[in-house]
């Protein structure tokens, strides 16, 4: 597997249609198509045609505690707005946030948004550090990110009603998690990294 630099303009390379995604529309996603496209030699990434897989596995290293802060500042935001709307909404007269149940949610919001925190910081630490990160990036971007989706529905949940109506933030910010499990690797791969990580050794 090599990888190459490919010019946009290079004859041969076309862009599909902009995709309508649930979330992160500003995002613009689409297919491309190589037809019949020659790419030149000068255009390897790296020193030998083979280390495409190795690169892009490296990248990932990097890439992954981008994701992991990217989700733990989504979940914050949507943490955010439902603590201060429960300040402003009451129910049998007095404050939501005066409620237990309400509490609770709030309180394990905020714990997991801490420890996202933590594991992003750890992940990136290392990297910057140049120390090999492979298992504390895949810790950090699938806790996050499975995080951000928990968050956000709970923040839906304290909107009640009023949650699911786009025109307040918490259902555009659940719609905005849930591709955090999904690309630069699932929520499963990661798994499957972590795995092979804590048992390579046995």
């Amino acid at each position: 597997m090599s990888g190459f630099i490919v010019d946009a303009d290079t004859p041969g390379l076309s862009l599909g249609k902009k995709e309508n995604n649930m979330g992160q529309r500003c995002s613009d996603t689409r297919s491309i198509s190589f037809d019949d496209m020659r790419v030149p030699a000068a255009n390897l990434v790296g020193e030998s045609e083979s280390g495409g897989w190795m690169n892009a596995m490296k990248a990932f290293d990097m890439s992954r505690p981008n994701i992991a802060a990217h989700a733990t500042g989504l979940a914050r935001a949507a943490y955010e707005h439902a603590l201060q709307y429960s300040s402003e909404r009451q129910t049998f007269g007095k404050p939501l946030h005066r409620h237990q149940a309400i509490q609770f949610m709030l309180a394990d919001m905020k714990t997991k948004i801490e420890a996202s925190r933590m594991l992003t910081w750890k992940s990136a630490a290392e990297g910057d550090a140049g120390i090999r990160n492979t298992e504390s990036a895949a810790h950090a971007k699938r806790f996050s990110s499975d995080m951000a989706m928990e968050v956000t529905t709970d923040a839906v949940q304290v909107y009640g009603g009023y949650g699911y109506s786009e025109e307040y933030p918490v259902a555009r910010l659940m719609r905005g998690a849930k591709v955090m499990q999904i690309y630069e690797g699932s929520s499963q791969v990661q798994r499957m990294i972590i795995g092979r990580e804590i048992t390579k050794d046995l």
